[in-house]
């Protein structure tokens, strides 16, 4: 039997209690969050923002100090409407909980900063809180304008690139806030990375990879094939250069058809802006950005190539000046310098006819007044004063014409005539010095043959009367009329050896009869000072060169020491061996130089004996030497004498160095 069960009595809809809803299961404890975490998010987050204590400023984040061109640390402890004042009224002060605005400037761009209350005050009894700083562009066809006006004068007064990505950032900041952007500068020749600011974290190898939009390279009227040549990609969309953003645009900073660089702007996901309504602006930015790093780059350029004019000319060998229409000197160079002692200083601004004798004065008017009525004159020799004495040169003027075309000054370039002439007197000396050597040989040549008979008859009487016992006193004179006849004939055919052209021929050179050869031409110029020649000549390998030019060598070293050393002076000879070369010692116990003196010993036509000498004897030691392969060194001190070393390679056992 089946069992019944009792109907339940159903309850109406209408008067049935509603059920209570089960109690919500809790959440895990989340762990405590790190004060230090907070405050690295806060200062790296993208909106510019402030944490205030009673109106004053306790921290503020990155975007915040960047906006206001300031460090982040050095605003903690300044009023907020000190930095941002507002436009009308004070700063609001919002009850806790609640937000109120103001408005403000920053950079001459209309901004909106929103000041809120915490719900409770704070210790101190200061009410805490925060401010966000917006730009605010109620009228875009005011704001942005005024922020390009903004920029403009910054780019002009940059003169930096580091100034122009610093400018750019910050209107960058102002116009496209919460985005992150890269400013890239390069050279337009080769378009190496020359400077980057970017405001994010980049991706890895971002930095250096350039990359444009076919549209933006057309748009701007560059060139694709030199962009692809140079490294440039050319895409069909823009890829993002910064991690976390997932759209970005690219646009190129040209002017001109050249490439000064590149500016990214780019777009977190669910971040504000797209690059469509951006572009605009974002060209507009480029745009004045290009034409800035452009200006720049034609200043450096300028500079640069004034710089190097000007080091050209206060450089050059040639002698240069330049007069204005006032005759006043506005350039004169180091040569000039050098040839007649007056500074630099000292000349500019000065009357040029003041550093020319009075009576050329007529003539240097009349050129003058040619090179100001545009005509060039070629070879007009004229005096300058120097110190002491008066320097012929000769010079070509030109006119120089300003950019209106008009005549503003006259430029001379010249040379001194002084070396000329010295030239001049050196090569007619060594004409006289050739015409005394065929002299000389014709002479030695008579009397070799009554010289000859001289020494062999003394020499036969020497031997003859001695072995036949006569009077030793008579056989002494016998034999000193023999050794001076043989010195006659040594010194004789050691002036034929000197005076006659050297050639070019090599041989081994024993160097101690060359010295000994030496100290024999010099002994006139020893003698006149009653200078003590002594020698310490060392066994010595012998030398590959023509021996007539290292005699030469010598000769011109001892009679410089010989003139050096004062009466009754002592002028040394040491040769010796040192390794695979060598050396040669003159040293004298004389005076010495000054470094002044002696940095310049080796240099053509210096002298420090005018009128005695024209300063090519140590030059002409010198070619001589390194034709050799040898080196001359100088040691000299005031007080301490002068010795010049002489080195010369050992002749190799087969022949040569």
């Amino acid at each position: 039997m089946a069992r019944k069960e009792k109907a339940r009595p159903r309850k109406s809809s209408a008067g049935a209690k509603p059920r209570a809803p089960k109690p919500a299961r809790r959440a895990a404890s989340a762990p405590p969050i790190d004060e230090a975490v907070l405050r690295e998010v806060f200062r790296t987050a993208p909106v510019p923002a402030v944490v205030l204590e009673g109106g004053v400023v306790m921290f503020a984040n990155e975007a915040f100090a960047r906006a206001l061109g300031q460090d982040a640390d050095a605003l903690r402890g300044a009023a907020l409407g000190a930095l941002l004042p507002p436009a009308e009224g004070e700063v609001p002060t919002p009850l806790p909980g609640a937000v109120r605005s103001y408005r403000t400037s920053v950079a001459g761009v209309r901004a909106r900063v929103d000041v809120s209350a915490a719900l409770t005050p704070a210790r101190s009894g200061a009410l805490l809180g925060s401010a966000a700083l917006a730009l605010a562009l109620p009228d875009e066809d005011t704001a942005a304008p005024r922020a390009l006006l903004a920029l403009s004068r910054e780019l002009a007064e940059a003169r930096s690139e580091d100034q122009i990505t610093a400018a750019v950032a910050r209107a960058l900041e102002l116009l496209f806030p919460a985005r992150s952007f890269c400013v890239r500068l390069v050279d337009p020749k080769t378009f190496a990375l020359t400077t980057l600011y970017a405001r994010g974290r980049l991706r890895p190898l971002a930095r250096g990879r350039l990359a444009l939009k076919g549209i933006a390279v057309d748009r701007t009227g560059l060139s694709r094939a030199a962009l692809e040549q140079g490294g440039v990609q050319i895409v069909e969309r823009d890829e993002p250069l910064f991690a976390g953003c997932d759209e970005a645009s690219a646009v190129p900073l040209a002017v001109a058809g050249q490439l000064f660089g590149i500016v990214n702007l780019e777009y977190a996901r669910g971040g504000p802006g797209d690059p469509l309504s951006d572009a605009s602006l974002l060209y507009q930015v480029a745009n004045h950005a290009a034409l800035g790093v452009r200006n720049l780059r034609s200043v450096e350029e300028l500079t640069y190539l004034k710089t190097y004019l000007e080091d050209l000319i206060e450089h050059a060998n040639a002698l240069i000046f330049v007069a204005s229409r006032a005759r006043e000197v506005i350039v004169w160079n180091a040569a000039l310098v050098r040839l007649t002692g007056v500074g630099r200083d000292e000349a500019l601004g000065g009357d040029l006819l003041a550093r020319i004798p009075p009576e050329e004065h007529a003539a240097a008017e009349a050129v003058l007044a040619r090179g100001l009525a545009g005509e060039s004159v070629d070879g007009f020799e004229t005096r300058l004063l120097a110190a002491g004495r008066e320097a012929r040169i000769a010079v070509n003027t030109a006119p120089i014409f300003g950019a209106a075309g008009d005549v503003e000054g006259v430029i001379a370039i010249g040379h001194d005539l002084t070396r000329v002439q010295s030239l001049e007197a050196a090569a007619e000396h060594a004409e006289r010095l050739a015409g005394i050597g065929r002299l000389v040989a014709g002479v030695v040549h008579e009397l070799n043959n009554p010289l000859t008979a001289v020494n062999m008859y003394s020499d036969v009487l020497v031997e003859k009367l001695q072995n036949a016992g006569h009077d030793p006193a008579d056989v002494e004179k016998l034999r000193a009329i023999r050794e001076g006849g043989q010195r006659i004939q040594r010194l004789a055919r050691d002036l034929v050896t000197y005076a006659k052209p050297s050639g070019a021929r090599a041989e081994p050179v024993d160097l101690a009869s060359v010295l000994d050869e030496a100290a024999r031409l010099a002994k006139p110029a020893l003698k006149e000072m009653s200078a003590v020649l002594e020698q310490r000549l060392l066994p010595v390998p012998p030398v590959e060169g023509n021996r007539p030019s290292l005699v030469h060598v010598f000769v011109n070293l001892v009679r410089n020491a010989a003139q050096a050393v004062g009466e009754g002076g002592r002028v040394a000879l040491a040769l010796e061996q040192d390794g695979d070369t060598v050396k040669v010692a003159v040293q004298d116990d004389g005076p010495g130089m000054p470094p002044e003196v002696a940095a310049r010993a080796f240099e053509p036509f210096f002298t420090t004996r005018p009128g005695v000498g024209i300063g090519l004897g140590l030059p002409i030691v010198q070619g001589i030497l390194e034709r050799h392969g040898g080196k001359i060194a100088l040691d000299t001190a005031e007080g301490r004498g002068t010795t010049v070393t002489v080195t010369l390679p050992v002749r190799a056992p087969g022949g040569g160095r």
